[in-house]
């Protein structure tokens, strides 16, 4: 049976080994593939690709194991001499498009798959028998890929999308090929089978649940996908009226990881272990023969969570069912450094919390992990100058204790000495408030390095809440090599906490970051010191620009609404003015404006008196007419006064 995983852009992809669980893949944040040994729970392997930051590993998939009469038909078996089934071949997904094959018996890449896709691969799945390999992209193709020769025998579209999810059926003759709607795919010619109606959003699973043929009304296959908290249960029926889901397992949160034990026939029940994203473990047992209107809740939900006074949730990675129907396979921490544990769990509770001390655990898989790594042989004569301390996870321990026994064996030691140093008795300066230091650069240096050998909040409290630049950078400059490391640790630690207290650790952690870059890069397990802090901003990065994106949409939605609020609200248009603008001036302006006022109410005037004197006159000349006057008619039309009627000049005629 192949174990599949498909993964999106947030999941890392972490898998158990078939049938015996030996071995746990999975690729962390720093793109490397470890492979641990789940016996042992140390590191059994570790491959770095050329291109793993460029070319990030997007899914993993074990091959089915094999046993030595098959294998000397492929040069990938000539270096196995165990008589037994045993897991060897690892697909994985890239993306860049193309598909990595390793070999967990040579310890190398066995071979390279180029040239199918030209998008991200997002799941590989192995054919049980035929050394075949399937692989689906963001190209919307599925590709078959021969092992024998490295190259592809056939390839076809699948999907308007992105093909995000792959399952071979046991018998071989099946393969089921998800974006958002499902299809069955006839492997020989390659036509579609079934169609299923699907999810919302991408599918990140497909499994078979049953090993019985499509035409006994017996197959079925579950489905999971992303942003959905269940998993949908598919009837392959004969008569094509399966469009539809028949069974739904309710979940907390998206499912990450899923293993089952498929059901042979109608008596036999299906096992089913599934991982949400929320690191919950939820455990289901159903017998699948025909639909079934409600939801199945878990029949067992386990969680866990560390031992500190106030309990902190431990996310789950992976689970495994084993031939044991009591005990369970888990992996649970951090990506970097995973913690195996085989539980037995008692099914007839709902709930189950595990308490486990993660510290205790990590550090006794490091130390029995670093024994394993090959180490050159060196002569006695010979000196190996290695930065730091050997290891690098010793806490640091400075040369005052060497100086003590060369020289002087009455010197008080340096817990001693802590005991006796009492910063709130410290004399203030002018201005400063009571308790509070005057510590200059060289006492801050001190001081750091006493904190983090004794592991004193207070003095580390005291030292890192500084919120000027010039004393952080010349600290920092200050500090010893074998200090950097446990900073670093403790500057993480504290970036997880509160974002006010963040904000200042940033300031610390750049300082550390510009002065001892060239030691850090020196170091042989940096990604495993420095790979939890990376993923930790990646996170906070990546939402940040979720939210500002969200906010940019809220704004122009605000802002148009408010827009036709405003146009709507404009009925009738007031006319009147709503504002009078009386323009100040000075005095002088005053006064020439009240001379100018007087001169034109004297021109007005004066033109009212040139209109009274036309009009006397007229009325004189118009007397003098009537009397008879010559003198005066003659004098009027010299002034060209012509504007009697022509009657008047019939009578003087």
């Amino acid at each position: 049976m192949a174990a599949d995983v498909g993964s999106s852009s947030l999941q890392l992809p972490c898998v158990f080994s078939p049938k015996s669980r030996q071995y746990l893949a999975l690729c962390a944040q720093d793109g490397r593939l470890r492979i641990w040994n789940t016996d042992s729970k140390t590191l059994h392997q570790e491959y770095v690709p050329s291109a793993h930051l460029s070319a990030t590993c997007i899914c993993i998939a074990w091959g089915p194991c094999r046993t030595v009469k098959e294998g000397p038909q492929r040069k990938k078996r000539k270096s196995e001499a165990v008589q037994e089934e045993k897991a060897d071949l690892l697909a994985m997904g890239t993306a860049a498009g193309s598909v990595l094959i390793y070999s967990t018996a040579k310890g190398a890449l066995h071979c390279t798959l180029d040239g199918g896709h030209s998008g991200g691969v997002n799941c590989v799945q192995w054919h049980p028998e035929d050394g075949l390999l399937y692989s689906g992209s963001d190209d919307t193709n599925i590709v078959e890929w021969d092992l024998q020769t490295g190259k592809a025998r056939s390839k076809w579209k699948a999907d308007r999308a992105a093909v995000t999810s792959l399952s071979v059926s046991p018998d071989g003759k099946l393969l089921l090929s998800a974006g958002q709607i499902i299809k069955m795919w006839d492997l020989d010619t390659k036509e579609i089978y079934r169609k299923f109606t699907g999810h919302s959003s991408a599918v990140t699973t497909l499994r078979f649940a049953t090993t019985r043929p499509p035409d006994s009304n017996g197959l079925y296959f579950l489905s999971g996908a992303a942003h959905e908290r269940l998993l949908s249960v598919w009837q392959v029926r004969q008569d094509g009226k399966d469009k539809n889901s028949v069974v739904s397992f309710t979940l907390t949160d998206e499912p990450q990881h899923i293993d089952l034990v498929q059901s042979n026939n109608k008596e036999e029940a299906v096992r089913l272990a599934v991982v949400c994203k929320d690191g919950q473990l939820h455990l289901f047992e159903h017998f699948l023969n025909g639909p079934c209107k409600k939801p199945l809740s878990p029949s067992c939900s386990v969680q866990m969570s560390d031992t500190k006074d106030s309990p902190v949730p431990i996310p789950l990675l992976a689970a495994a069912l084993t031939a044991d129907k009591l005990s369970v396979q888990l992996a649970y921490g951090n990506h970097l450094q995973p913690v195996m544990e085989r539980v037995e769990i008692n099914t007839a509770e709902r709930h189950i919390c595990l308490t486990r001390d993660v510290q205790t655990s990590l550090s006794l898989t490091m130390e029995t992990s670093v024994s394993k790594v090959k180490t050159p042989i060196v002569n006695n004569k010979s000196k190996v100058l290695v930065p730091g301390l050997p290891g690098h996870q010793a806490p640091v321990k400075g040369t005052s204790e060497k100086r003590k026994k060369d020289t002087d064996t009455k010197e008080i030691s340096t817990v001693e000495r802590l005991g006796e140093i009492d910063l709130s008795t410290v004399p203030s300066e002018k201005g400063a408030p009571k308790g509070t230091a005057s510590l200059q650069t060289d006492n801050f240096a001190v001081l750091l390095v006493q904190g983090l050998e004794s592991n004193d909040t207070n003095i580390l409290n005291k030292v890192l809440q500084t919120r000027k630049e010039m004393v952080i950078k010349k600290t920092v400059a200050r500090l010893p090599l074998p200090a950097v490391l446990p900073l670093v640790e403790e500057l993480t630690k504290r970036l997880q906490g509160h974002p006010f207290t963040a904000v200042l650790m940033v300031r610390w952690l750049k300082a550390v970051l510009m002065h001892h870059t060239s030691y850090l890069a020196s170091l042989p397990d940096l990604v495993t010191q420095l790979g939890v802090l990376y993923h930790m901003i990646e996170s906070r990065v990546k939402m940040f620009h979720k939210l500002t994106k969200l906010h940019g949409k809220l704004y122009l939605l605000m802002t148009q609404v408010a827009t036709s609020d405003s146009s709507n609200t404009v009925i009738e248009v007031d006319h009147t003015a709503k504002l009078v603008y009386e323009e100040e001036s000075s005095d002088e302006d005053e006064a020439s404006g009240d001379e100018a006022l007087r001169d034109d109410e004297d021109s007005d005037n004066w033109e009212e008196d040139e209109v009274l004197e036309e009009k006397m006159e007229e009325e004189q000349v118009d007397k003098d007419e009537e009397e008879g006057d010559p003198d005066i008619r003659r004098d009027s039309k010299e002034n060209g006064e012509e504007d009697m009627e022509h009657g008047n000049e019939s009578e003087e005629e």
